[in-house]
């Protein structure tokens, strides 16, 4: 780990010429004593580090000293950079490995390269916490603590003990077969088996993990996205409620952003588009369709009609009036 920090300070002086302390500090999320003691570390190895005082002062490395890291190509540098450009690189608490991957991948470059590709980045945004309606993206916090236990089970072998709330239940402990780890629109999935029967837990409802030190009983090889189609795809065959909507097209996304699934579309009159899709139940369905107001009409099943109608009429029975003032 220490390694990692110091060849990450090392790019950090190459990017930015000079840095004090305090901002190396915040880079590296450490302390400025930790600082200084990688500083006297690198200097010890023959890295040429030094210190210029004065309130503009800081540490700097000498000119022309440079790292090698040589082997990508300016479009693969600028892929991986634009890879860690937006919320996903939080994904399984991996942040700051990336942000020290990314600092690399630019110092790997040539020099002529350099500039162009950092600026290059900055005309990329990739999944920002907004859309263009000003609504915010819902994010999953997973405890760093918690996410490295189970990163490590899964990437070890090793069975993991964790502590699970599972939805409308209390949190009970269990002990799981990692098989690997899926992000998803920004939530965090662990695959698994318990007692041989498959399994599929969300991240942000781990409450504490303790990889133990026992082999998983799990195949040596696994094809991941076999794995989760599989399971998506017995999640979808439940007892969950199939409606026929008409939509507008302005409003399709919305509509597939609240949907389980989407099992059928085509035009239909007037411009419209209609779609089968899937929902948790039948309150599920209201509430979704609710949203969209009269840019969505519930087709069938019939019950969802009635329910969106009772939940009308309601509402301008109580609006029939001017209001009390």
């Amino acid at each position: 780990m220490r390694a990692d920090r110091l060849v990450s300070l090392v790019l950090l002086l190459r990017r930015h010429g000079r840095l004090t302390a305090q901002a190396l500090a915040r880079e590296l999320e450490v302390s400025t004593r930790t600082v200084l003691r990688d500083i006297e570390a690198l200097s010890a190895a023959g890295v040429p580090v030094y210190a210029e005082r004065g309130r503009r002062g800081g540490f700097a490395l000498l000119p022309g000293f440079r790292t090698e890291l040589t082997g990508l190509s300016h479009d693969e540098a600028l892929a991986l950079l634009t890879a860690g450009a937006g919320r996903g690189e939080q994904a399984f608490g991996l942040g700051p490995a990336l942000a020290s991957a990314r600092r690399k991948v630019v110092d790997a470059l040539p020099e002529s390269h350099q500039a162009t590709a950092s600026d290059a980045v900055r005309r990329f945004l990739v999944e920002p916490e907004t859309d263009l309606l000003s609504r915010r993206a819902a994010t999953e916090e997973v405890p760093g603590a918690v996410m490295a236990e189970v990163r490590r089970a899964v990437l070890a072998g090793h069975r993991l003990r964790m502590h699970y709330a599972a939805a409308g239940r209390a949190p009970q402990w269990r002990v799981v077969d990692p098989i690997g780890l899926v992000t998803v629109r920004d939530k965090g999935y662990l695959l698994a088996t318990r007692a041989g029967a498959d399994r599929t837990y969300r991240l942000s409802r781990v409450l504490a993990a303790e990889e133990l030190d026992e082999p998983a009983r799990r195949p040596r090889d696994v094809d991941l996205d076999r794995v989760w189609r599989d399971r998506c795809a017995r999640f979808l065959s439940e007892d969950h409620i199939a409606v026929l909507v008409r939509v507008r097209p302005a409003r399709r996304e919305d509509l597939l952003t609240s949907a389980l699934a989407v099992r059928a579309e085509e035009p239909d009159v007037d411009g419209w588009l209609r779609l089968e899709v899937t929902y948790q139940d039948l309150w599920h369905a209201e509430w979704a369709l609710w949203q969209l107001g009269t840019a969505a009409e519930a087709l069938t099943p019939p019950s969802l009609r009635v329910a969106l109608h009772d939940r009308a009429a309601a509402l301008a029975a109580r609006y029939v009036s001017p209001g009390p003032w």
